[in-house]
């Protein structure tokens, strides 16, 4: 965080301690990502950059489904710099040909429909359309694609 902070010349900087409960000899220790959401909604551009690592990231986690659509939710609503948003195509595309679509593929579909496909709509001819997941996709993009011209 410390590093992207400094790379948008960030003066005040969000607070990424974990949220914290204890009950008795129970301690419960909630994920870091919620502060990185919150900081996204709040316009925060270093955590926005968290967030696209984040959801940039292959590996599971722990409410990993949770966060990552959570984390895309708050994107929608972020401004992002251009490089941001080439990540984000790369990203989402790649999982696209991958055939990779797990349950936050939806938000990062809306996402991506609503940064723009830029000039990757070539990617879609290279998918399997013979998957029906890929397909349903496949048609919602070139959608989004038909209505913004």
């Amino acid at each position: 965080y410390g590093r992207y902070a400094r790379e948008h010349r960030l003066c005040s900087m969000t607070d990424l301690q974990p949220r914290t409960h204890a009950k008795g000899e129970d301690r419960w220790v909630y994920p870091v990502m919620e502060r990185v959401i919150a900081g996204i909604e709040a316009g925060d551009p270093a955590c926005a950059e968290i967030g696209v690592d984040f959801i940039s990231e292959d590996a599971s986690f722990p409410f990993g489904m949770v966060l990552k659509t959570k984390t895309a939710r708050a994107l929608r609503r972020a401004a992002l710099t251009q490089r941001q948003q080439d990540r984000i195509r790369a990203r989402v595309f790649d999982m696209l040909l991958r055939e990779y679509l797990p349950r936050e593929y939806r938000e990062y579909a809306k996402l991506l429909r609503r940064i723009g496909l830029g000039n990757c709509t070539g990617v879609l001819g290279k998918a399997n359309g013979a998957n029906p997941h890929v397909a349903r996709y496949l048609k919602y993009f070139r959608e989004a694609a038909s209505n913004a011209l």
